[in-house]
């Protein structure tokens, strides 16, 4: 069933990695201590600007800025919509 959204111009539709749970030493991280996840995979693209073709795409994992993108709710699932310039890379 896809979503039926479509970013304009140069937005991104990200969907974010889930928080960490736990250390890399195995400690659990409690809720209200887990970071903000700055990755996560591109769900849906803009066409980009006359000037400014978009270089990602759909199924890029990708890094953002901490606070880059406005969070969405769309099926209960949550997302960013984000312009391109605040991906900080393709991984």
């Amino acid at each position: 069933m896809g979503l039926n959204i479509k970013p304009l111009a140069d937005r991104v539709l990200v969907e974010p990695a889930p928080a960490e749970t736990k250390t890399a030493s195995g400690l659990i991280i409690p809720d209200n201590a887990k970071e903000k996840p700055q990755k996560g995979t591109v769900v849906a693209v803009g066409n980009g600007k006359v000037d400014e073709p978009l270089t990602v795409k759909v199924g890029d994992t990708v890094l953002y800025g901490k606070y880059g993108g406005t969070d969405l709710k769309l099926d209960g699932t949550d997302y960013l919509m984000m312009r391109e310039s605040d991906i900080l890379a393709i991984i």
